[in-house]
């Protein structure tokens, strides 16, 4: 996928609403997919849920290990921290369906490129680049751009879609991406998980 322009920070933001949606990132798409309609259901359900699986050893061990990777990307120790926290929790959130959390970091690399700000010509926000209309849909302030509220989302349709997908990754992630049928995105957030980020 070629490289494109992104939104970043809020003067990013304030030239995507003024500009009519002139920014991207590298992973720029139109994620039509997210708008099955079963969807919203999960979204709800997840949305309103504050329980986590995580197991707290293995997650420790996780976290020492991958803050460090993430120091080139994330400046401040305590959001770094906050990221990694979210990810692991989020991916480990459904017991009959764990995500690998390494390969969330790999979708957030190349979605956002870590950047809470980013907003794709798509109008797709945030680090996992979830579509502005699932806060209205779902009856919640539209919060995309901070980390819980973004990784939670994010991580709930990529789990839907590897469900529909019947385990599938290379499918699952093409639809997350909006881009079905195709295999250059798949491709791409695999080959960034085992290169940079697997655990």
């Amino acid at each position: 996928m070629r490289p494109l322009q992104r939104c970043s920070g809020l003067r990013g933001l304030a030239a995507l609403l003024l500009l009519g949606g002139a920014c991207a990132h590298a992973a720029d798409a139109p994620k039509p997919g997210q708008r099955e309609p079963e969807l919203k259901d999960l979204l709800q359900k997840i949305i309103s849920s504050a329980d986590c699986f995580a197991d707290r050893y293995e997650a420790e061990v996780w976290h020492k290990a991958m803050e460090p990777r993430l120091r080139p990307f994330v400046g401040a120790y305590e959001d770094r921290v906050d990221l990694l926290d979210h990810v692991y929790c989020e991916a480990k959130r459904d017991p009959d369906l764990q995500l690998p959390p390494d390969l969330i970091l790999a979708v957030i690399a190349v979605e956002s490129r870590f950047d809470p700000w980013a907003v794709s010509r798509s109008g797709a926000v945030g680090l996992m680049q979830v579509m502005p209309f699932w806060p209205t849909q779902l009856g919640m302030q539209n919060q995309l751009v901070r980390t819980a509220p973004n990784i939670r989302m994010g991580c709930e349709i990529l789990r839907y879609y590897l469900r529909a997908e019947h385990h599938d990754w290379v499918k699952a992630l093409a639809r997350y991406n909006g881009s079905a049928g195709r295999r250059d995105y798949p491709a791409l957030i695999m080959s960034r998980w085992q290169h940079d980020w697997k655990f």
